[in-house]
């Protein structure tokens, strides 16, 4: 009788220990399952960048235009672009066929004068030239004195400015919907970019001659 009794408990345990093993095997991968939706979920929420220096306002289909119209084997990297257009002020005065803008615009994100310091001015003779028209100079005061006046931005027109210690000069691209030009110079932030400037800052607006 003890014997029997003492079957029975041990086969009692042996149940209860593979029910335990059964239920534990069935749960685990639910477990795993519900960590692996979680963490599914936790990156389709998370905010997505396609690269911090880009500034939405510049749209790939003015970046394409640009692209386009880049002379072979002098193409402007891409990080040296996005950085050039990072800046707050960073603007596209859209798709032109303006000679002086086209060419501007070939040299965004760089330095093709050269020189150090002081280079709004070269930049703006060297693309003058590139475009068969005289040059103006490598001072940005200069320029007010060079083509025709005109009385507000126009596309392609010269924009000069004034500031303590030198001026600045560019093209303009565009205007924005405050009344204020969008202009491509040398030496903005060290670099060419496209960029809004305050309509008060500007001291002349010119159009190139021959």
């Amino acid at each position: 009788m003890r014997q029997d009794t003492r079957r029975r408990a041990a086969i009692l345990l042996c149940s209860v220990a593979v029910g335990v093993l059964a239920t534990s095997a069935i749960a685990r991968p639910t477990h795993h399952f519900r960590h692996r939706a979680a963490d599914v979920a936790q990156t389709a929420t998370q905010p997505q960048t396609t690269g911090a220096d880009r500034d939405s306002r510049y749209s790939p289909a003015a970046e394409a235009a640009i692209g386009g119209s880049r002379r072979q084997g002098r193409q402007v990297p891409a990080d040296a672009y996005a950085r050039a257009q990072s800046h707050s002020n960073s603007a596209f005065g859209g798709v032109t066929s303006n000679s002086l803008v086209s060419e501007a615009r070939k040299y965004i994100g760089s330095n093709p004068t050269g020189r150090g310091s002081l280079w709004c001015g070269a930049f703006m003779d060297m693309v003058l030239k590139r475009t068969g028209h005289s040059g103006g100079g490598n001072l940005a005061s200069g320029y007010a004195h060079y083509g025709t006046r005109v009385s507000g931005p126009e596309v392609g027109a010269i924009a000069v400015m004034g500031r303590h210690g030198g001026g600045h000069v560019g093209v303009v691209s565009g205007i924005d919907p405050n009344g204020n030009p969008i202009i491509v110079s040398g030496n903005h932030n060290r670099t060419v970019a496209e960029s809004v400037y305050p309509r008060s800052r500007i001291s002349a607006y010119v159009m190139p001659g021959g």
